[in-house]
């Protein structure tokens, strides 16, 4: 898996990638009826302030009072419980302003790894991450954001934000997937036990327009993403440093300050692994896991005992009942399998612990992000630079990888980070990227290492 497939960075980090086959997918959905989520990755701007707009000037004008499309076995069996509890009236919500669009990349083709004479072993690509056998296009669907809140009802007042599908006219059927995906996903998961995850974004309900255009209503537990806070620690560590010795008077202040942006970045991790563990309980993938897909209540270090972090951006997420791998093998899910096949797993227990591996590289590649982009300056390094450089540079050798990064002053508190606890930090990196998938932990196993369990700090 690659941090590109289906990740959520910022506009000004690189661009990402995910692994889609959409004309195949597309006539399985003639065929079958089948809604479900295709990849894509987003490029957002950051969460603006909440101002009304009357009805004339809202796209709340051509709402008409639509439900979301639920399959019809949905609509009475596992997910009734909790689709009752959903706001669908559309005049139950007010809506906001613009403060965001998304967009994706799509990728149109894929291969494995081919044998070629004028290659030496040294030379030969490794199918690693799938980057270098990718046809990389720009995709169709623009998603946009609208801040808004609830109007009517025990939820009244209660702060949302919309994620709006375009219509089948804009959109074609890949975005009548996504929305269908993501909904179907987040109502099933609030359905499956008492107590729902306070790690996995809340959505509260949701309408169709006259248009054909699907908004799904979320929760606003938080205004960032774990992208933005790189962004920002990046930004403010190279302020700092341009200030030198006028900034740190107190020789011990930057020393209290790394302290605390470690503690906050290991109750980040700590709180995606959680949700992600969730997830895998109740036979859900999340396969979009990045920097933007994990929301954050706080950005600031000294508040670390207070952040929630929270995933979203479900839309690309993957039924692994027995039931379903035994039935869905196309749609979102076709390029999964293709790779969980190219690995040696074929039976649908095998195709299970593939998905979940798969979404644990997925962690260690946030986790990677994670322990180097707030401790570099600016500038230095981006989330794609550094996929590749675990990836293909270093072939995944995490102690190589060290060497290189510990000659090279600019990641000098990345290493430190990673290297407490006698290098706990590069260990559990390691397992979680391991190439082999069966050799990778499961989430709950992540949360227990000594690195996240909160032993070292």
């Amino acid at each position: 898996m690659s941090i590109g497939r289906a990740l959520y960075i910022l506009s000004d980090i690189s661009v990402a990638q995910r692994q889609v086959a959409w004309r195949h997918c597309i006539n399985q959905r003639r065929k079958a009826d089948t809604k479900m989520a295709a990849g894509c990755t987003t490029t957002c701007s950051r969460v603006s302030p909440y101002y009304p707009s009357t009805v004339s000037d809202s796209p709340a004008a051509v709402i008409r009072s639509f439900n979301l499309k639920f399959q019809q076995n949905e609509k009475y069996g596992t997910h009734g419980r909790y689709r009752a509890s959903l706001i669908m009236n559309p005049e139950s919500f007010e809506v906001g302003r613009l403060i965001g669009s998304y967009g994706f990349m799509n990728v149109t083709s894929y291969s494995g790894p081919q044998s070629r004479p004028d290659f030496d072993s040294s030379s030969q690509l490794q199918d690693v991450g799938g980057l270098k056998f990718q046809d990389v296009r720009e995709g169709d669907v623009q998603i946009r954001l609208y801040e808004g809140r609830v109007a009517q009802g025990p939820r009244r007042g209660t702060p949302i934000i919309f994620k709006v599908y375009p219509g089948k006219q804009i959109g074609g059927l890949e975005a009548d997937m996504m929305a269908s995906n993501e909904l179907k996903s987040h109502a099933f998961l609030q359905s499956c036990s008492q107590s729902i995850s306070q790690n996995i974004q809340i959505l509260l309900g949701g309408f169709e327009t006259k248009t054909g255009e699907q908004w799904l209503a979320f929760r606003n537990d938080g205004k960032y993403s774990a992208a933005d806070y790189a962004k920002v620690s990046s930004e403010k560590l190279s302020k700092n440093r341009a200030l030198g010795e006028q900034k740190f008077w107190n020789p011990f202040e930057e020393e209290t300050n790394i302290k605390r942006k470690r503690s906050f970045i290991i109750k980040l991790l700590q709180g995606v692994l959680s949700g992600l563990a969730y997830m895998h309980d109740n036979e859900r993938l999340h396969q979009s896991l990045g920097p933007a897909s994990v929301v954050l209540n706080t950005m600031v270090d000294k508040e670390a005992a207070y952040l929630v972090p929270r995933l979203r951006d479900l839309a690309f997420s993957v039924d692994i009942r027995l039931s379903s791998l035994e039935e869905n093998s196309f749609g979102l899910s076709e390029g999964l399998w293709r790779r969980a096949r190219s690995s040696g797993a074929y039976t649908s227990m095998e195709k299970r612990a593939f998905g979940i591996a798969d979404d644990i590289y997925g962690a260690g590649l946030l986790f990677a992000y994670l322990a180097f982009i707030p401790f570099c300056e600016a500038g230095i390094i981006d989330s794609l630079s550094l996929q590749r450089l675990l990836e293909s540079t270093f072939k995944l050798d995490l102690a190589a990888a060290r060497e290189y990064c510990l000659a090279d002053d600019r990641f000098l508190e990345a290493v430190k980070f990673l290297d407490l606890g006698d290098g706990a930090g590069w260990e559990l990196l390691q397992v979680m990227l391991n190439p082999d998938f069966r050799n990778r932990p499961i989430a709950e196993a992540v949360l227990n290492h000594r690195f996240l369990n909160g032993a070292l700090l």
